[in-house]
């Protein structure tokens, strides 16, 4: 007798957890303020370009994370591309509770928003679109502003962080 629909559910789901650790990607530290210029942010290695014109990149947050309410009001965020130094920042970005900014390195930019200066890309977005996606929310963000750093950037991968291989 084969399982049925709702008994297969939290296997496949738990399927698909890991189907999509194992996907390669970059990791990123989302950051914004809210209307008092407090410090917010989040890790989403859910990132990707979708135009180059107009210059737009996506993030996706989870509708449960403390800051959604306020990346749901911001206007202005900043995506940071990690290098594998940033590791422990990125796994303190993604906990829950965690005091975030605390002896992290960031620094405030001309508009107050949280920049970490050895990030491998910084790209300052303005708000271009916000759309429900299941239990996340898609930040859609023109990019204003680009600076390349010179490290290589983190790989997340199987739930670890790992180094890229140059030639």
């Amino acid at each position: 007798m084969s399982a049925q629909p709702a008994e297969r559910a939290p296997e496949q789901a738990r399927l698909f957890r890991d189907a999509m650790a194992s996907f390669p990607s970059g990791v990123t530290i989302v950051t914004t303020t809210d209307a008092e210029g407090r410090w917010w942010g989040f890790t989403a290695t859910s990132f990707c370009s979708v135009s180059m014109d107009p210059p737009l990149v996506l993030v996706c947050l989870a509708d449960t994370a403390e800051c959604h309410p306020v990346f749901e009001a911001a206007q202005r965020w900043i995506v940071h591309v990690i290098h594998p130094e940033h590791a422990d920042l990125a796994l303190r970005f993604a906990t829950r509770g965690a005091d975030k900014f605390a002896d992290a390195g960031f620094a405030a930019d001309e508009r107050g928003l949280p920049v970490l200066p050895r990030a491998c890309v910084t790209l300052h977005c303005s708000a271009h679109a916000k759309h429900p996606g299941g239990d996340h929310t898609i930040l859609l963000g023109r990019v204003e502003n680009t600076h390349l750093g010179e490290d290589l950037p983190a790989v997340y991968f199987r739930r670890n962080f790992h180094l890229l291989n140059t030639p």
